[in-house]
């Protein structure tokens, strides 16, 4: 994929970093003349220097071959104007950052496909380290209806040795819950369990559930023998 990224502050930097690692062909776009040479030299991407919300330099970048584009500007309203600008030039897939929840209805209506919130992210995320220690990551999708997270089985827990079919028919199981992601070990690759996967001691477990069944999977998944 061609993707084209307004803005090479950490955020921009290290977005395209991953990309390129990925394999994907980057184009950054900053006003900062060091920020460019650093992403030309250390990341490995193309750099424009030059307002990201021009229409000469975003032509010049290639907007119209882009696969993609990232607005991660240093303020709202210039990712709101680049977001606009993707959208005339074609651009199929539209992400912005938004520092302010006044700009996520306005970048909607002029095309961002993904909004993310970067405020709001780091409170959840802060929240959920508070509220659930023992949770190593969460995830929220469709407006926080859904939760992902993912949990280390303790190995005196009653789900040991037990198989996902099993505990899915426990009624102690929250119902609407289920598996959908097994590790058995740190260093071995996350697979998508069967009926038939075993849960093993020190294993990790990825759970979907709704939000009211949070505390009730935790307590669950973690209750001693």
């Amino acid at each position: 994929m061609y993707v084209l990224i307004g803005g090479a502050g950490l955020v921009g930097l290290s977005l395209a970093q991953k990309l390129v690692e990925l394999g994907h062909t980057v184009a950054v776009i900053d006003i900062d003349p060091n920020a460019c040479h650093y992403a030309r030299e250390q990341v490995g991407a193309m750099a424009f220097e030059g307002s990201a919300v021009s229409t000469e330099v975003l032509l010049e970048a290639g907007i119209r071959k882009a696969d993609a584009l990232a607005a991660v500007l240093r303020s709202d309203a210039l990712n709101l104007a680049m977001v606009t600008l993707a959208k005339h030039y074609g651009v199929p897939h539209i992400i912005s950052r938004m520092r302010h929840p006044d700009f996520a209805e306005p970048l909607r209506l002029v095309g961002a496909n993904h909004i993310i919130s970067t405020v709001e992210l780091a409170v959840n995320t802060m929240v959920n380290a508070i509220e659930y220690p023992q949770v190593e990551s969460m995830m929220h999708f469709e407006q926080g209806q859904i939760e992902v997270l993912k949990l280390s089985i303790p190995n005196n827990c009653y789900v040991i040795g037990r198989s996902v079919a099993e505990i899915a028919q426990d009624y102690r199981f929250p119902t609407g819950s289920l598996i959908i992601g097994y590790q058995s070990h740190p260093h071995e690759d996350l697979t998508i369990p069967n009926g038939s996967t075993i849960l093993e001691p020190s294993s990790t477990v990825l759970i979907a559930t709704k939000p009211g069944s949070l505390h009730q999977v935790i307590d669950f998944i973690e209750g001693c023998k």
